[in-house]
Parts: structure tokens; C-alpha cells; sequence
């Protein structure tokens, strides 16, 4: 039996995880059942200890923290995997403790640095409405860049301001600003009709050819319009994710509203951004209080 395969199915089809996170987490597997083939241990006669003496060869080759505990974490979901469908017993990996990861806070644009990037596409040519209208959303809404290229025309509503995400069978309805529907508007009706040649592609952005948007495309895009506007944070497209989460904290919204719209399964997830606030907070009263 290929448990490998196994764990992918299970992955994709019991966790209904993200193609990066299949991806990732395999790779992880991957190469903790070479390791252990290399060793002639069988996966399902893998011990606690054989775990606990891979989690150290990492980090004796030097490893980072957030690598070891990314793998163990791996390593940990493929035995439950494995429980789960009957070819293990236990999971060797559950007590495999690893060294701490300090959590680095996100880094997020200020609200100028996000006005200056969001001008950058020009509003006369076909690219700039397209780009700036995807670049208007990201913000706007907070999605991440797997559902921005994924939605379909049918998910967005114009006239009540507002877009349906689903992901992971889970849909979420996020609302959109003034500005972000007329960009919108814009594209649908003057840019995205001149390039797509099917008219069944209901996908919502396309490239200059007509298909899909890619994520490759559009972190060159991004990236493209960092450097035009000569803003030296480094931008990802993950970058307006945060700084949407914590500019809404920052005026206001409460954590839950954000979990919602971000989709986060945990509320801890979105707490990361009420420390990032926080700190924020203490770095203005210690440069302005005349006594700090």
C-alpha cells in the first residue's frame, strides 16, 4: 500500500487543504519516509524515538526552528492520517517536542503606502483597469490570492457591494468599498470583454491572453508595482491581507468580524493582528510621550 498516497487523498479530500499546503506538507513527508527508508524502517513501524532522532538531525544540519516544527507538524498529520484509515496504531510523532518559534509579527503597509501602491496602475490602458481593479479587492476584502484568482463572475455582486468567497466549502459574503466596485465595475464592463475569447470563461481576471490570472502572474504584478512606486517594504500579495486586517482593528472593527471575513478557523489566528496594533501603539507613545 502506498501510504503516501494515502495521506495525499486524505489531505485533499477529509482535510480539503490548499494545493500549497498539500504541496508543503508532502514534501515534508517525503522526505521523512526517504530518511526512514534509507534507516530499512517500515512507516508503520516507525518509533517514537526514530521521530525524535529525525526532528534532531534537522536541527544538527541547521534547520531552522519554523522548519523542524513545520515537518513535525507534518509528520504528526500523516500518522493521525494513518490512524485515522487503519495502518497505524499510534502516532509516534504526538510527544515530539521542538524549540519555540518566536511568531514574527506581519508587516503591513501604512495607510499612505497603500494609497501611493494602489495608484500605481494606470486608470487609461487595459492592464492598469484590470490591475487596479485586482489590486482595489485584495485590499478591499482581505481574501488571499488563491481565492482573489479563483472567483467567477457569479461571485460578485456590483449594485449591493459586496462579494461571495467560498473556500474550503465554507463561503463568506465580505463587503466592498466605493472605490473597489467602480474599478470593478470598470474592468467588467470596458477591459475583461476586449480579452477573453470564450464566452463561457466565467473565471473573473484574466491575463492580457484571456486565461486565468496565475499566482505567478500576479506576484510579478505586485512586485512590479513596488518598485514603480518606490515603497522599500517588501510587498506580497499577502501584505494587503494584513494590512486590510489591521487597518480595520485599527479603526475599530472588533477580532471576530475580521475572523469572519479573513476566514480564519480560529479566532487565534487573527489575534496575531491586535499584537501588531498593540506594538504599534507603544512605538508612537514612545517616540511622542515627552517622559517615555
Amino acid at each position: 500500500m502506498d501510504l503516501l498516497a494515502v495521506y495525499e487523498r486524505y489531505l485533499k479530500t477529509e482535510k480539503k487543504a490548499s494545493a500549497n499546503t498539500v504541496s508543503s506538507y508532502m514534501r515534508d513527508v517525503q522526505q521523512f519516509a526517504s530518511s526512514m527508508e534509507k534507516q530499512r524502517i517500515p512507516l508503520t513501524e516507525v518509533m517514537h524515538a526514530d521521530v525524535e532522532r529525525y526532528c534532531q538531525g534537522m536541527v544538527h544540519v541547521g534547520k531552522s526552528a519554523a522548519t523542524v516544527t513545520r515537518a513535525m507538524a507534518s509528520i504528526k498529520s500523516f500518522y493521525t492520517c494513518l490512524q485515522k484509515t487503519g495502518y497505524a496504531s499510534g502516532n509516534p510523532a504526538r510527544s515530539v517536542t521542538t524549540e519555540k518559534v518566536d511568531r514574527k509579527l506581519p508587516q503591513i503597509l501604512s495607510g499612505k503606502e497603500v494609497e501611493l501602491f494602489l495608484a500605481q496602475p494606470s486608470g487609461t490602458d487595459l492592464k492598469g483597469l484590470r490591475d487596479r481593479a485586482m489590486l482595489e479587492l485584495l485590499y478591499a476584502t482581505g481574501i488571499r490570492v488563491s481565492e482573489l484568482i479563483g472567483l467567477t463572475l457569479e461571485d460578485i455582486n456590483l449594485d449591493g457591494g459586496f462579494l461571495r468567497c467560498c473556500s474550503k466549502e465554507k463561503e463568506r459574503v465580505i463587503p466592498l468599498y466605493p472605490a473597489a466596485v467602480r474599478a470593478l465595475r470598470d474592468y467588467i464592463k470596458k477591459v475583461r470583454p476586449q480579452l477573453i475569447e470564450d464566452a463561457d470563461q466565467r473565471i473573473l481576471f484574466v491575463n492580457m491572453t484571456g486565461e486565468p490570472m496565475s499566482r505567478q502572474g500576479f506576484w510579478k504584478l505586485v512586485k512590479s508595482y513596488q518598485e514603480k512606486a518606490g515603497i522599500t517594504k517588501e510587498i506580497t500579495p499577502h501584505t494587503l491581507r494584513h494590512s486590510f486586517a489591521a487597518h480595520l482593528l485599527e479603526n475599530g472593527a472588533d477580532l471576530h468580524s475580521i475572523q469572519e471575513m479573513l476566514g480564519h478557523a480560529d479566532i487565534s489566528s487573527t489575534q496575531i493582528y491586535s499584537q501588531l496594533v498593540n506594538q504599534k501603539l507603544k512605538n508612537i507613545y514612545n517616540k511622542a510621550h515627552p517622559r517615555a
